[in-house]
Parts: C-alpha cells; structure tokens; sequence
C-alpha cells in the first residue's frame, strides 16, 4: 500500500461551502493533488479534550458548532461514514505512545472536519475519523502526531484542520490585509518549508507577531499533529498561499510521502 502525505489545512470561516470566495476555490483546486485514501482521520481545532477524544460511530452525522450565520448552512450535511476500526487503531497508537485517549461513539463531526471536506471531497464516500487535540500546545500536538505516523502506511490520509493566521478579532474585508499577518504567514512558512518542527517548538523564536496571529494555540496546533505524523525531518510544500476576509490565513501545507 502507498504510503501518503498529511496535510495541513486552514479551514476558514464556517460558510467556506457556501460562498464564491477565492479561498473557496483554493481548497476545491487542491482535492486534485491530493491521493484518495482508505480513510481520513481529521484532528480539528474546534475539539480539544483529555483524555484524547477519538470518534467512533459508524454513521456519526455532523455538528453545526456556530452561530450567527444563514439558516442555510444549519441544513448542510456530510453523509461521509465512519471508520470505528480506525478508531480503535487510533486508540491502541496513542495509548502505546502514552497518550490516554477515549472513543466517543456517538460525536458527530465538526466543521472543521465536514466543511474542508464538503470541498475536497463532496461524494462523502471515504470513512472519516475525529481526533481531538490534547490541549491547545504545540509539544502535545506534535507528539501525538508523531505517535500517529505508522497510519500513513495503512491508507489513511491524515489531515490537521486549523488556520496558519487565526485572530477572529482582527478579521476584516477582502484585501485588508495587516503587516503583521503578512510577516507572521512568512516567518510560519519559512520554518515548514524548511523543516524546522524543533526549532518552531521554542518560545524565543517565536516572531512578534505570533500573540496577534494566534491569541490562543489550537487553530496552530492541528499543523504540528500533520508534521509530526509525516517522516522524520519532513519539510512542507506551501500548497495555498493567501488570505480570506482580510487576516484569515488560508495557507496549506502538504508533507511529502
């Protein structure tokens, strides 16, 4: 069986299905890079739990977890099934790493999961896992994520669904894009496509602009799970570059086979 990448991907705002943004269409152009695996496991910044929370039902439905928005997005549904031997295996790969970790058979999936998936891929006929995040850190993150590795080689496409900028109270319009966006979307790509996972880990390297990019870890947090899931010493490919609603991020992040 080929062994596959992960991916890092920032999701956006929960209505990405339903609009004509250009952020839309870069996430539909990606689905043709991507492989079509056995199975997709997503680690979603919307859900950080302890112990680990792994979804396990066999039909787990979605959550609308936002508020505010058109009726019409409350209706979208992602018939995707899910994969409870997948769940499992996850698991037995987090508790041999010592991770403690739980399967919930009944959690639907959130709009981290359903709506990037909605766009790369809309049939909803791969079997689609959860995982949360452990707590919103980056060392468990990667950790969890390097303890997550052998999936890779079984046929599942591991994808870590967050934001490369993520402040919600600096999102704007189209094109009203800040300096420190900007800076903090490089200073990030740099250390991916350089490889840098431990030297991204410590705090002093961390650019001015990190506390204003992400006030809080957990939309950063999904990266580290993919880059530590892909092969020691992986450098990523920036495979969207760009911004939706002023500082959203929307940059993606495929880590090589």
């Amino acid at each position: 069986m080929t062994t596959l990448p992960t991916l890092f991907l920032s999701h956006g705002s929960p209505e990405l299905p339903q609009t004509r943004r250009l952020a839309r269409e870069w996430i539909v152009e990606l689905a043709a890079r991507l492989p079509e695996p056995r199975a997709i496991l997503v680690v979603s910044a919307h859900w950080v739990a302890r112990p680990v929370g792994i979804t396990a039902a066999a039909t787990p439905g979605v959550i609308h977890d936002f508020y505010g928005f058109p009726p019409s997005l409350y209706e979208l549904q992602y018939p995707a099934p899910g994969d409870p031997a997948l769940a499992r295996r996850v698991h037995v790969l987090l508790s041999e790493a010592g991770i403690p970790a739980r399967e919930h058979p009944t959690r639907g999936l959130d709009h981290g999961v359903w709506s990037p998936l909605s766009l790369l891929y809309p049939e909803a006929h791969i079997p689609v896992v959860q995982l949360s995040l452990p707590k919103s850190d980056l060392s468990g993150a990667l950790a969890m994520g390097r303890a997550l590795r052998p999936l890779r080689a079984e046929g599942v496409l591991l994808i870590g669904s967050g934001g490369s900028v993520h402040n919600l109270h600096a999102v704007g319009m189209p094109g009203e894009n800040e300096p420190w966006a900007y800076a903090f979307a490089d200073w990030l790509k740099l250390a991916v496509e350089e490889g840098g996972v431990d030297w991204m880990m410590q705090r002093n390297h961390w650019p001015e602009s990190m506390t204003l990019a992400h006030p809080t870890l957990e939309h950063l947090a999904p990266l580290l799970v993919a880059w530590g899931a892909a092969a020691e010493g992986a450098r990523g490919a920036c495979v969207i570059d760009g911004f939706d609603l002023g500082n959203l991020g929307m940059h993606a992040y495929l880590f090589p086979e």
